[in-house]
């Protein structure tokens, strides 16, 4: 089935509903590598996490040099929560603290796409695109993972499995020609709730596929928000970044709902102070996945929650407090289908002659990995398929088994 991208001028209607897109159906599937009926979430941090900050090395001898003025420590004055002893984690992601004990969080350090410059554009776009090099934009990884997930897993075959993009904008990641249904928080007064009702009854007599989709906006829009979600701010406020959070895991979690989702946070470019911002910052991603276990319910012990970010920031800091454009970072995951409990590095190191350029933590494990370890575990997606369709050019690159529990 075809989709339609909402114009302008009907996206100004279908938003007073709540939903940026909807298609004519939604049916019945469930798919799994053996009896799971898994869920798989993709939350993209834009502006390049800093993942020395948010998961710093506090038992590397050189990190609280090369960190100075925001170093964190193991204990004491700006202590960081305990993970391994060798790694800690930034004091504003206690629910991730939680989960990570209870073996359902792990973190992959030193991490990186394959784009090796600083350029947030490109680099965004190879981390969506998921191809070699930027200037790729005709699709996103997740969106052609959904086409290859086996057909024998779902309930209905000939109706392919959908996802859902979540936020004002569809994230390049789940664009493309597999269908996609879309919700975005309401960020404007709630129209009067007569409004819908009147617009389907135009719209049935003038445009009825319009009128269709108005209805599924409207009903897609209920079951995100529900009556006690207010409209917030967008997806660099703490608050947006939970309500976006709980409108996915309410979709995703319902039988009839897709299994597959796409989010996208803004403002993660700490150039300057980035004390306090990353600290806000990072709990709002934390109360993101606190909102996430709370609403999928039953479902959490089925998901995979993956937390990526376009490359890292600088190993020194910088005369203003913050860090610039670097290399290798932090991807965070998270779910009751992970198999936690674990910070998974090949550590490069800290001295000046271990960093890239000079400057940044030198990636040692490639996201691409992290991905097709969580396909094949999760979804029971065929390596050759990731790496010829999904992940294209990427064949050499063998999926990081042992992800999911």
């Amino acid at each position: 089935m075809s989709c339609e991208l909402i114009t302008p001028s009907r996206r100004a209607v279908l938003g007073a509903a709540g939903a940026l897109f909807a298609w004519a159906s939604m049916p019945r599937f469930a798919f799994a590598a053996g009896n799971r009926d898994a869920r798989f979430v993709t939350i993209i941090l834009r502006g390049a996490l800093d993942g020395l900050t948010a998961v710093p090395p506090v038992g590397d001898p050189d990190y609280a040099d090369m960190r100075r003025s925001i170093a964190l420590s193991a204990s004491g004055d700006n202590a960081a929560l305990a993970l391994d002893g060798f790694f800690a984690l930034h004091p504003s992601m206690p629910n991730f603290a939680r989960l990570y004990g209870k073996g359902e969080a792990a973190v992959v350090h030193a991490a990186a796409t394959s784009y090796r410059d600083r350029s947030h554009f490109d680099g965004q776009d190879v981390l969506e695109s998921g191809y070699e090099r930027p200037g790729r934009t005709d699709s996103g990884w997740l969106n052609r993972l959904l086409a290859t997930v086996p057909a024998g897993a779902r309930v209905d075959p000939a109706a392919g499995l959908r996802g859902v993009s979540v936020g004002a904008a569809a994230p390049l990641v789940i664009r493309g020609p597999a269908p996609v249904l879309g919700w975005a928080p309401p960020m404007l007064r709630p129209a009067r709730a007569d409004l819908a009702p009147r617009l389907m009854d135009l719209y049935g007599q003038t445009d009825p596929l319009l009128a269709r989709a108005l209805g599924e906006a409207v009903e897609t829009g209920k079951v995100a928000s529900g009556l006690d979600v207010k409209a917030q701010g967008g997806a660099a406020d703490p608050v947006g970044m939970a309500q976006m959070a709980t409108g996915a895991a309410r979709l995703i979690a319902r039988p009839e709902g897709p299994r597959i989702a796409a989010l996208a946070f803004e403002g993660w470019d700490t150039h300057a102070q980035e004390i306090g911002r990353l600290a806000r910052l990072l709990g709002g991603l934390d109360g993101a996945l606190a909102a996430f276990e709370r609403e999928l319910g039953p479902a959490w012990k089925d998901t995979v929650i993956l937390v990526a970010t376009e490359f890292g920031r600088t190993a020194r800091v910088n005369g203003t407090e913050g860090t610039d454009h670097g290399t290798g970072t932090t991807a965070f995951l998270a779910g009751g289908a992970v198999k936690g409990g674990r910070v998974i590095a090949d550590w490069p190191g800290l001295k000046a002659a271990q960093l890239r350029d000079g400057r940044d933590l030198a990636p040692t494990t490639d996201l691409r990995a992290v991905v097709k370890g969580v396909a094949v575990d999760l979804l029971g997606c065929s390596p050759a398929a990731l790496g010829e369709t999904v992940f294209p050019g990427s064949g050499a690159i063998a999926p990081m088994r042992g992800l999911v529990a």
